[in-house]
């Protein structure tokens, strides 16, 4: 099966996704500057999710540049991905809208923990179809970056009940961790032109 319907369809979504995240920007009544005080921590938690959005965009895409087909197993692993990047809109705005309270922290840690632990599943079905030899294998290697990032949203949510801004502060810390995309990848692909199309 050819990769190129999973991408487009991926896309899509996470297309859909930031412009959901952007309409829970609502208009404020007034003209004063002022007016938009009651909406900063409503805009910080956009910021916060449209870097994490792009982030799993740009990551998606650099994974798929080094696959050469994909399996029945690598759709659903991908579905997977993004059933929970699709609730991210959710927790962004229930968080924004309670001024990063204990729950709504805690909530927002559980999505990007679920996001995490599904692009790491991702990652494996697709080195399964690919081969343990491939180059994506080689690339991704025991994927301690994310395992990383994963035993640090456990650590925020765990403190999100008592120190909400601190599990906040951690969120931020793994989104900067992530910000420069992956170059494991491109420099393997780089150095075997021939195993992608």
């Amino acid at each position: 099966m050819h990769k190129g319907r999973l991408e487009a369809f991926s896309d899509g979504v996470i297309a859909i996704i930031i412009t959901i995240m952007v309409l829970e920007l609502k208009v404020p009544h007034g003209d004063d500057f002022t007016t938009l005080a009651p909406m900063l921590p409503v805009f910080c938690s956009y910021v916060l999710s449209f870097v994490y959005v792009g982030i799993y965009w740009n990551n998606h895409h650099h994974l798929m540049q080094s696959v050469n087909k994909v399996s029945g197993g690598v759709l659903w692993a991908n579905l997977h991905l993004l059933f929970w990047l699709s609730l991210v809109p959710f927790g962004t705005s229930w968080m924004g809208e309670n001024h990063f309270g204990p729950r709504p922290v805690a909530l927002y840690g559980v999505l990007l923990l679920m996001c995490g632990v599904a692009y790491y599943i991702l990652s494996r079905v697709l080195i399964r179809a690919q081969g343990q030899h491939s180059t994506l294998a080689e690339a991704i290697g025991r994927d301690g970056k994310g395992i990383a990032s994963m035993v640090i949203y456990a650590a925020a949510i765990a403190a999100s009940f008592r120190l909400p801004s601190f599990a906040a502060i951690l969120y931020v810390l793994v989104a900067i961790l992530w910000l420069v995309p992956d170059s494991r990848i491109e420099k393997r692909i780089g150095a075997s032109p021939g195993e992608h199309h």
